[in-house]
């Protein structure tokens, strides 16, 4: 395997930009070496500097459900850029996308597009705060949800890769109002709720958490936070950026039949382009400006590529037996995994919801982000450089998602099943 020119790019890099990179997990600091410098892609493979091909897993951080480059989504763009990139103005396309989220969440009324789904989370807790008249807000150990000065306490992601479970920078005005919770102890916000309801604005959750890895909800957490998010009149946020759209049409709230107050979306629905959204009931949703007094705003919020992208995406994930096939594809990778694992007498614990996948080095089972925390990364950085040795690209982190587009074979994931044995041989 060649890389001398991603590492020479990467050398050149670290000159202008911060770790040389524009988003901290790329820096492939849990893993070691060097990050790969992408040049092209196609379906379920990328392709990089030196030339190398891997089958891909990462998908862009989850948004390239239908693989990458796809004709119809590529062809749409096209004729969208011919016509002009960005307006500053309203489009029937728009009107299209946000017309198609309302119909697939039965919870969103009214949706506003923005541009990243970091922006999606702090305006919705900024219309929940606005909704309740409260300030404080409660999230769970290990999610994350963005950048944003609140949520950067006990973040997964990307600060649990570096080590930094809370970021200089933040004050402690705004870290001050922010409640956390262990994932999945429904008990523990129990008792938080019932000592601070009158100042809590939200709970947010990644019902299905993704940046601690993946971690699936136990067994009536979600319904038991609704009950108690309804009955102290605080409004329950779910954070769909990784799973909306990826796990079922309807997001993780159809799966497991839970409505919340507000929604957080991204990845998928800007079918790779830039793209967030957020929405709920009509009554919360009618306080943002220009219709109430809660300010939000953004030029390129509902630029026409990103919604043109995005409604071609979702128009194809539409069809009957999609979600069939990455259900089949994700368990086909899940089990391989699982089992190259077990032969190899390697501690490995599986998680999976669809074509959203999570694997732990670690003996017991993976609920929350302390026993993810548990897991052994230096086992996972043998074992992602020993995948990408035999052609196959996972996240550069222990505590990122794997994910499977409908462009993945079953002959492409047996292949990868094979290089998960030879790779786990030699841990």
């Amino acid at each position: 395997m060649k890389i001398a020119t991603s590492k020479n790019l990467f050398r050149r890099s670290r000159r202008v930009m911060p770790g040389g990179v524009n988003s901290p997990v790329r820096a492939f600091r849990s893993v070691g070496g060097h990050p790969l410098f992408i040049t092209r892609a196609r379906g379920a493979t990328v392709t990089d500097a030196d030339g190398n091909t891997y089958l891909d897993y990462v998908a862009s951080w989850g948004p390239m459900i239908l693989g990458h480059a796809h004709p119809a989504v590529v062809k749409a763009i096209q004729r969208a850029a011919s016509r002009g990139t960005s307006y500053g103005a309203p489009t029937e396309q728009e009107l299209k996308l946000a017309t198609m989220l309302c119909a697939a969440l039965p919870s969103m009324e009214q949706v506003r597009l923005v541009s990243s789904g970091t922006e999606a989370v702090m305006s919705a807790i900024r219309v929940a705060r606005g909704f309740t008249k409260r300030d404080a807000i409660l999230k769970f150990e290990g999610c994350y949800h963005g950048h944003a000065d609140s949520l950067l306490v006990k973040a997964g992601s990307g600060a649990a890769t570096l080590g930094l479970p809370d970021s200089p920078g933040v004050p402690r005005a705004a870290a001050g109002h922010t409640l956390t919770a262990p994932f999945n102890d429904i008990d523990a916000v129990r008792r938080l709720i019932r000592t601070h309801w009158r100042k809590l604005a939200c709970v947010i959750v990644e019902p299905i958490a993704g940046n601690m890895g993946v971690v699936a909800p136990r067994h009536a957490f979600l319904r038991h936070l609704r009950a108690l998010t309804r009955q102290h009149g605080i409004l329950l946020i779910f954070d769909e950026v990784i799973s909306g759209f990826r796990v079922a049409y309807g997001g993780a709230q159809t799966v497991y039949g839970i409505r919340p107050d507000l929604t957080c979306l991204g990845k998928i629905i800007g079918g790779g382009l830039p793209v967030g959204a957020y929405g709920g009931a009509r009554e919360i949703m009618e306080l943002v400006a220009p219709a109430g007094p809660v300010y939000q705003a953004g030029t390129l919020s509902g630029n026409p590529l990103a919604v043109t992208a995005g409604i071609e995406t979702l128009k194809r994930l539409k069809a009957p037996g999609v979600y069939d096939c990455l259900e089949r594809r994700g368990a086909q990778l899940a089990e391989g995994l699982a089992q190259a694992a077990r032969r190899a007498n390697v501690p490995f614990y599986q998680t999976r919801v669809g074509s959203l996948l999570g694997g732990f080095f670690t003996d017991g089972p993976v609920v929350d982000y302390a026993s993810a925390k548990r897991s052994d990364t230096t086992r996972y950085a043998k074992f992602f450089h020993g995948m990408l040795q035999r052609g196959s690209y996972f996240a550069p982190s222990q505590f990122e998602a794997a994910f499977v587009s409908t462009a993945h074979t079953a002959a492409e994931i047996d292949r990868t099943v094979r290089a998960a044995r030879e790779a786990c041989k030699r841990l």
